[in-house]
């Protein structure tokens, strides 16, 4: 587990993929065709304590949902990178954008596509679930379900690391 918090320390970039990591998975189709999503108000919440604390936050997905746009702006993340088949050419863009190294950032992903980043990310975290290559080569694999608190996992195990945690509780034990 050290090996882990010496790799979260040092990021300053966490890139999440969607379906399968923020969300369960599940798409939900209407007789209309409107695509439903869910996502969870605690991994929203992580996601902006984290950035708070000065760790920007990313998202590359395969899929471009109307949705996903909405979701992200109503958390103030800039960096969406939807209909990303391939998600290596987002990644790179992201960190020739925001002058990062490798080792600087941390990618959630769950499926084959993600391989690519999760082999070049400083840390590359999974959750349960997720396909077994994903899980061989994570650093990490979140103890929440993906769409169930996964999010707030590696937010809370960035913050920790990088000593930021408890400082942002303690406004909510005043």
């Amino acid at each position: 587990m050290q090996d882990i918090l010496t790799k979260a320390k040092q990021i300053k970039l966490v890139i999440f993929d969607v379906d399968g990591v923020l969300t369960d998975g599940s798409l939900f189709y209407g007789d209309d065709g409107q695509e439903y999503k869910a996502f969870n108000a605690k991994d929203g919440h992580g996601m902006k304590m984290l950035m708070a604390s000065g760790v920007e936050i990313g998202i590359i997905t395969g899929r471009t949902s109307d949705l996903v746009k909405h979701r992200m702006r109503n958390l103030n993340i800039t960096h969406v990178h939807q209909g990303q088949l391939e998600k290596l050419p987002a990644f790179q863009a992201l960190l020739k954008k925001l002058s990062l190294t490798d080792d600087q950032v941390a990618y959630v992903g769950d499926d084959v596509v993600d391989l690519p980043v999760m082999l070049r990310a400083g840390l590359a975290i999974t959750v349960p679930g997720a396909h077994e290559l994903a899980i061989k080569h994570a650093h990490w694999i979140t103890t929440q379900e993906a769409g169930r608190g996964a999010a707030r996992d590696v937010c809370e195990l960035i913050m920790k690391a990088q000593g930021n945690y408890e400082p942002a509780m303690l406004k909510y034990l005043a």
